[in-house]
């Protein structure tokens, strides 16, 4: 990777707390890898898509991983000193240790790896007081920006809403856009007193600052999701390009919006996006852009990362360790309807509580088992760790049931990307049903079966889930439920996905 140019932006986002190397498939195949002219069986094909996944995986081992994710970015750096390493958030949340520490164990491994800036999502869902505590006396150096984060009350900004920085003679602005939906996609009382969206009129408003301060590159380290931020570059004039996360696409080329350059770096520690600029008169005259894998078997780890890991680990260790079961197939959680992990959280669900229905939320986190792998309690807690585990049992009628899937539906498929709040489908065990995922709001789920019988719109059933979002909800969390189930089971037969009857 010779340097080119004269900004460097290095860029990592949806972390999702995983310090240490790991399996993750990704929810797209062949089409993808031919669109990017991605040779068939190569290393990069594993690395950007789910073919022959279990074989290219033990071929090409584990990716990710903070030791050899240090090791990318000191030889990166080596040869572009001035280069600035973005994390556009998702760190903080993940993994068991995560959750026990609040978020330290993630906030002193950015530091060490060397993170300049960052925005956020998850980090939010430790709530706002944690967060503040973390901003103001435990990121330093590391920069912390959300432009739309705003009081409830007066409106003013909570978080410093950009950072002007010169690399190499050039004025770089960069504008920190935390997660728009926050409140509407996770426990709105974590954050009571803030307001968040898009807020578009302040980021135009922004950008025109800075390029009246100065400023040469301007680029949006977003939060917002793939979709909102092609759409968002065609309405905010100014950003040179916008290095994005939340949706955990791993696109090795950017899309060009008019003069803006759209990113998106994946997820879990597995890439690591570099964006070089030749800048000249104060205009960009070229640009070189590369999504590069991180292979823990092709990158050494580094000794301090490793050390502090390790450290961090040790009071938690025998706790993570305890093996649960074994699988047989492949459990994995990427995928727009299901994944094997998720129809595992389901089955465990519908058993330990008694319930005919199952849902799981469609989370995109969460790392890749091969068959013949042991479960350990660590693995379980990376599906599951988050600060609203609590499991749920209710007697829910049919029509209720199709009112939360026509929202979530609705959530995942509204032609407007601005309409679409994050995350998959809700996951759906114990029933079928059919979605037409064109058709208009309140019209694309149907056919909707329990034991191959239409369900009674007025009859009532017996449906578990977890991650509530309302305030005061309680009960036991998930990954109690699922271990207990996962301990009986010993063994895990390959699953098959529960998905929709897709029409339309």
């Amino acid at each position: 990777m010779p340097p080119y140019g004269n900004v460097s932006l290095l860029h990592m986002t949806d972390a999702h707390a995983q310090l240490l190397p790991m399996y993750y498939r990704e929810p797209v195949g062949t089409d993808f890898g031919a669109r990017y002219g991605i040779a068939p069986g190569s290393a990069t094909a594993h690395a950007f898509t789910h073919v022959d996944f279990a074989a290219a995986a033990r071929r090409y081992g584990k990716v990710g991983g903070y030791a050899h994710l240090t090791t990318l970015v000191k030889r990166l750096r080596g040869s572009r000193p001035h280069a600035l390493l973005l994390d556009g958030g998702d760190a903080w949340q993940g993994s068991a240790t995560a959750l026990w520490t609040a978020g330290a164990d993630m906030i002193g491994a950015q530091k060490l790896l060397g993170v300049d800036l960052m925005t956020a999502h998850w980090e939010f869902t430790f709530g706002a007081e944690r967060v503040r505590r973390a901003v103001d006396k435990e990121l330093a150096p590391i920069e912390f920006l959300a432009q739309n984060v705003k009081t409830l009350d007066f409106e003013d900004p909570v978080f410093k809403p950009y950072t002007l920085r010169s690399m190499n003679g050039v004025a770089l602005a960069v504008i920190g856009q935390a997660f728009p939906y926050t409140p509407i996609a996770n426990p709105r009382h974590m954050v009571a007193e803030w307001t968040f969206g898009i807020q578009e009129p302040r980021l135009q408003s922004l950008v025109d600052e800075v390029r009246a301060k100065g400023a040469q590159v301007v680029v949006l380290l977003s939060h917002n999701g793939l979709a909102v931020d092609l759409k968002l570059a065609t309405r905010v004039r100014g950003l040179d390009a916008i290095l994005g996360g939340h949706t955990h696409d791993g696109i090795p080329a950017p899309t060009a919006v008019g003069k803006t350059l759209v990113t998106n770096a994946g997820c879990s520690g597995k890439f690591l996006g570099m964006l070089e600029l030749e800048v000249k008169h104060g205009a960009i005259a070229g640009y070189r852009y590369r999504l590069l894998p991180v292979f823990s078997n092709l990158l050494p780890a580094d000794a301090a990362m490793s050390a502090y890991i390790d450290g961090v680990r040790a009071p938690y260790r025998a706790r993570l360790e305890e093996k649960l079961a074994v699988t047989e197939g492949l459990l994995y959680r990427r995928g727009t309807f299901n994944g094997t992990w998720d129809q595992l959280l389901l089955e465990a669900l519908r058993a330990e509580k008694g319930a005919e229905i199952a849902f799981s939320p469609g989370f995109r986190w969460g790392g890749t088992l091969l068959p013949g792998d042991a479960v350990s309690f660590e693995h379980l807690m990376d599906q599951t760790a988050i600060t609203y585990p609590y499991t749920t049992l209710n007697e829910i009628s049919g029509a209720q049931i199709k009112v939360i899937l026509e929202d979530v539906a609705d959530n995942l498929f509204n032609p407007d990307p601005y309409l679409q709040q994050g995350g998959d489908m809700v996951r759906v065990g114990g029933m079928t049903y059919a979605c037409d995922p064109r058709a208009a709001i309140g019209h694309r789920i149907s056919d909707m079966r329990l034991n191959g019988r239409p369900l009674d719109a007025a009859k009532r059933y017996k449906v578990a889930g977890w991650a509530p979002v309302a305030e005061g909800a309680s009960g036991e969390p998930i990954w109690d439920v699922a271990a207990r189930y996962l301990r009986a089971q010993r063994t895990i037969a390959p699953l098959t996905p529960s998905v929709p009857r897709l029409t339309g």
